[in-house]
């Protein structure tokens, strides 16, 4: 088939099968061209393909698919690509355009609004020892003092939240402990190997921490005051907890007070609504009553 003919065949552009044809070649698909006028792309007689093709770091890949950005990060770009041509090539051709009309329009931006993606140089080293199961050793910035510290870390697993990337690792503690990436000042892969625990789940570790990092932060009860023009605002400021605070709060008082429920601490809620405060206040935590127990 000419390459005109597979465009309209998959509903691409001529550029796009002249770029598939070559990833497809560099992947170990036998296309080949015939020159002329009646010439055109084929596959070599007999070929087919049922996935032996691909090799253990493409399968290992797959897992991303549909997520270029964080493999590519992961150091796992090529690979991935190569992985998921050779999965489009098994497809049948009702598959092969539904598949490409998917991944055509939809697009993963995984950082949240105002916050660039973490600069995080040493991802791919930390990804090839969770990959291994091999230790590494990591001269760590933390926010508290001292904050520079040298750790021995076990890597169990990555975690990509809201752009910024963690590690779950074991540090010598009786508990993993979760490491931002992007603070890793220093790495040195180590040649020792480690088991993690039988019942770690990744999954279930993160759902375990992030709930108790949010009750760390949550501390009282806060009395919020909000102008008329910060009420048609709210929903840009992106605070979730002050949000339902003001839509669950009771009746506004005289000059603009409501109650709310429990919300973050004082110094969490003030570092994030500051941006909001100036002439005509949005949003401002005025007082916390702390928790009972607190």
């Amino acid at each position: 088939m000419t390459a005109a003919e597979l465009a309209a065949e998959c509903e691409v552009s001529v550029r796009t099968v002249y770029r598939d044809v070559e990833s497809l070649t560099a992947a170990g698909v036998p296309i080949y061209g015939e020159p002329g006028h009646d010439g055109g792309y084929a596959l070599v007689d007999g070929y087919r393909t049922r996935l032996t093709g691909l090799t253990a770091d493409e399968a290992e890949a797959l897992f991303l698919a549909g997520l270029p950005g964080p493999a590519a990060d992961l150091g796992l770009g090529s690979v991935l690509t190569a992985a998921e041509l050779k999965l489009e090539a098994a497809l049948p051709a009702e598959l092969r355009r539904q598949a490409r009309r998917i991944r055509e329009r939809f697009h993963l931006d995984a950082p949240g609004w105002y916050r660039e993606a973490d600069d995080a140089p040493h991802l791919p080293a930390v990804a090839t020892a969770v990959w291994q199961r091999r230790a590494v050793h990591v001269r760590y910035r933390r926010w508290y003092a001292p904050q520079i510290v040298e750790r021995r870390l076990e890597p169990y697993g990555i975690v990509l939240k809201a752009g910024r990337w963690y590690v779950v690792a074991h540090a010598g503690a009786d508990t993993p402990r979760t490491y931002r990436i992007s603070q890793i000042l220093d790495l040195r892969a180590l040649d020792e190997e480690f088991v993690p625990p039988a019942d770690f789940d990744l999954a279930s570790y993160w759902r375990a921490h992030t709930a108790q990092l949010r009750e760390s932060l949550w501390q009282g009860r806060a009395e919020i005051r909000i102008s008329p023009a910060g009420a048609e605002r709210l929903r840009d400021i992106g605070v979730p907890a002050v949000i339902d605070a003001v839509e669950a709060g009771e009746e506004e008082h005289p000059g603009g007070w409501r109650p709310g429920p429990a919300l973050p601490s004082d110094r969490a809620v003030q570092g994030s609504t500051s941006g909001s405060n100036g002439p005509g206040d949005t949003v401002s935590v005025v007082g916390v009553v702390p928790r009972q127990g607190a």
